[in-house]
């Protein structure tokens, strides 16, 4: 179970999606020998059309074009594997991507989906795996892996059945080179039926939404959290809690209905009444005693106030409570960053959401980048720091405590004594055998400064 968990918190962009007011206008290099950053494939400018090659055939020439809001897992065969997003097809169109993805020994293979952008999804029989099945084009799905290595994919924003754009609630497998439609609506937009709280029943599903977080428990069990279901009334934010199991969903937990405030509690203390306020692209991971952990995300505080945050929490899935751990009640926080290598009980990332994040092979986690909005004073910020977070404090370990950093590349394949990407929202990433961090992509800064799509591929070895 402990490698289905490593699997699962690495591509939670989840992604998989910082703080810009307040930041210290210096920018600190890691110095004292060779990066521990290296860039190993695609661009190092933005914007760059997907080069399938020949479906089902691996070449050095192959690679993703530009994009974020992907999703991505690890097979049993240490496999890295990528699915989707928004960003550029083989012709250059920029729009929603289903394309299917896997890396091994240095080449990409275009396994599967179109590669052509707005692909319509083909359901096909729920329950039914046929080689014509496939999801539409979307981003921002969550996906898990069960005990036999099968992904499994809910939601997201995207084309269903009939070609419309909406938010989803459609729950694909794919297992032996097959999808299948296992449940949820083939339409989009669908409003969630919650039942009863904490009782399983056939008729249960989520709404459809996008930019939620997901985890998997001790036995197995999927679980989601919150999300955006954005319809035409503006931006609408969940705090609802389920849990997938046995072909059906159970409403665990927060409101069913939209744009809640947080109720922190006492910091440190759990109680049934504590519960995160409504959000969209937070961190999660589970750790070593399969409790579940929540960082940040845009969306609503302890006074109802919308805007993004640094609050931390965790589930207990014994005892069914959260527990407000650090970080604000209050939205809009800057970072503390202090000492870079150092930690410190002071020490906090800023408010953030869109990064990417991992973790360690002793339950440690690993935050990367991420974006700010202050809408009041229309600050946009994109990050590349990297955090660790261990025995309660965090340490500020790599980039920069400035926002808007280009990347430094470097030579390919090679480290340097500065090479680190670009800031950054929105990519995907993988925990390798070797317990090394990859990431792929995302929407920020290339080796010039030009804000955009990107493909470029990463090696982080911790």
């Amino acid at each position: 179970m402990k490698a289905s968990v490593l699997i699962l918190v690495a591509g939670l962009v989840f992604f998989s999606s910082a703080c810009g007011s307040g930041n210290s206008s210096t920018s600190i290099t890691q110095t004292g020998g060779p990066s521990k950053w290296t860039w190993t494939g695609g661009a190092d400018v933005v914007n760059q059309n997907g080069a399938y090659g020949t479906e089902g055939t691996a070449a050095s020439g192959n690679a993703p074009g530009s994009r974020e809001q992907s999703i991505s897992w690890i097979d049993s065969s240490a496999n890295f594997w990528l699915f989707g997003g928004d960003g550029y097809d083989s012709e250059g169109t920029n729009g929603f991507l289903n394309d299917l993805w896997k890396y091994n020994s240095g080449q990409w293979t275009w396994v599967g989906g179109s590669n052509i952008a707005n692909q319509t999804g083909i359901y096909g029989t729920q329950g039914v795996a046929a080689p014509g099945n496939m999801p539409g084009a979307r981003n921002s799905e969550v996906r898990w892996l069960d005990s036999s290595g099968n992904l499994w994919l809910f939601g997201g924003g995207g084309y269903d059945s009939s070609g419309t754009l909406g938010a989803l609630n459609d729950l694909w497998e794919y297992s032996s080179d097959q999808w299948a439609w296992m449940g949820g609506s083939s339409f989009a937009n669908q409003s969630g039926t919650y039942g009863t709280l904490g009782q399983a029943a056939p008729n249960n599903i989520p709404g459809g939404r996008f930019h939620s977080v997901c985890w998997i428990d001790k036995s197995g069990n999927f679980w989601l959290f919150g999300g955006n279901i954005q319809l035409n009334t503006g931006e609408l934010f969940l705090n609802d809690l389920w849990m997938y199991n046995g072909g059906e969903w159970t409403w665990m937990g927060g409101s069913s209905s939209v744009n809640q405030t947080g109720i922190y509690g006492t910091q440190g203390s759990a109680a049934a009444g504590n519960i995160p306020g409504s959000r969209e692209q937070a961190f999660a991971w589970t750790d070593p005693s399969g409790n579940f952990w929540l960082f940040g995300g845009n969306g609503y505080d302890s006074a109802g106030t919308y805007g993004f945050l640094n609050d931390l929490w965790e589930y207990s899935t014994t005892a069914g409570e959260w527990t407000w751990v650090g970080g604000s009640n209050v939205v809009n926080q800057s970072a503390t960053y202090g000492t870079q290598g150092t930690p410190a009980s002071g020490n906090n990332p800023g408010a953030r959401n869109g990064g990417t994040s991992w973790v360690d092979a002793s339950g440690n986690f690993w935050l990367f980048g991420g974006y700010f909005h202050d809408q009041a004073t229309g600050v946009v910020d994109h990050f590349n720091d990297l955090w660790e977070y261990s025995s309660g404090q965090w340490t500020w370990v790599s980039g920069s405590n400035s926002p808007g950093q280009a990347g430094t590349y470097g030579t390919l394949g090679a480290p340097g004594s500065s090479t680190v990407p670009g800031a950054r929202q929105y990519s995907v990433d993988w925990v390798d055998s070797s317990g090394n961090f990859w990431v792929f992509g995302g929407y920020g800064l290339d080796s010039t400064g030009t804000l955009g799509y990107l493909n470029d591929l990463w090696r982080y070895e911790p």
